[in-house]
């Protein structure tokens, strides 16, 4: 007998459990739109260069479309949809909706878990591609354009809202990091 080409898993996503059988080929993009419709995550270039499907697993960013479904198994993923507090938005959310970090919005659930990610990290003290002193004990250097640039490169938007997106990301950042203090 030929060994399956399926597999029953259980997805943890936004807090609730989904037990899907899937096929081992199938990509944790697919998985959220496709089997358990949370489509607000977005298929952009389905080869993990546009960011569109940017989704977090465990707190990281990840490109859902290049991750199978059957590696996020005993993972915490949280899409789009899962970033709100119930009706109160997360604060890149409303930092979006402010600033117009948006034009068509095809590529903003990616953005905002991206810039989710971002914020993050740089809170955590880990360094860009244009962080000027990596040394630990400097501590995250100042949320720049041009670091929040470089963070957040590996999410596309074709409309050209890049200027409202850093402004939003800066403005969620700031206020990220006085709600901590």
């Amino acid at each position: 007998m030929p060994p399956s080409t399926s597999s029953d898993l259980i997805l943890s996503v936004n807090g609730e459990k989904y037990t899907l059988t899937v096929d081992h080929r199938t990509t944790l993009l697919d998985a959220l739109r496709e089997r358990l419709d949370m489509t607000g995550t977005k298929k952009g270039c389905d080869q993990g260069q546009c960011g569109a499907c940017t989704v977090l697993v465990d707190g990281r960013r990840s490109v859902a479309c290049l991750q199978l479904a059957v590696a996020a198994e005993g993972r915490e993923i949280t899409t789009i949809e899962g970033v709100a507090e119930g009706e109160q938005l997360h604060p890149v959310q409303q930092a979006f909706l402010d600033l117009d970090g948006f034009q068509c919005g095809y590529c903003t659930p990616g953005q905002i878990c991206s810039a989710i990610a971002v914020i993050e990290e740089h809170a955590a003290g880990w360094p860009s591609a244009v962080t000027g002193d990596v040394r630990p004990e400097a501590g995250p250097p100042p949320m720049t354009p041009e670091e929040i640039r470089e963070r957040m490169s590996g999410n596309l938007c074709r409309c050209g809202a890049y200027v409202s997106i850093v402004q939003a990301v800066a403005r969620a950042a700031e206020e990220t990091k006085g709600a901590a203090a």
